[in-house]
């Protein structure tokens, strides 16, 4: 029975593991990797959500931080201008005048 509770649990996490935020549902990804990061990127109007799909040993934010603001703006074609979140998830806000 524990195994199975076990076995369950981790079907969960993995399912949600590149699941968008409510604001980012419906919307396609398009998959990008910067720097060895692997990225589905999702924009909704001046927003942009990369979720980090692929494993790395314990990444600090700086680094991906930087690699998804550039995989935001491959995506949207728009700039950058900020970037907040964590390790797997960060949404940015986007200048595209």
């Amino acid at each position: 029975m524990l195994r199975c509770i076990f076995s369950l649990l981790i079907l969960t996490v993995l399912t949600a593991c590149n699941t968008p935020s409510p604001a980012f549902r419906g919307l396609p990804p398009t998959r990008v990797t910067v720097d060895g990061s692997t990225f589905d990127v999702r924009v909704r109007e001046d927003r942009a959500e990369a979720i980090r799909i692929n494993p790395e040993y314990a990444p600090r934010f700086g680094p991906i931080r930087t690699r998804a603001a550039a995989a935001m703006a491959q995506v949207s074609g728009c700039e950058v201008k900020a970037v907040g979140g964590d390790q797997a998830l960060a949404v940015g806000i986007l200048d595209c005048d």
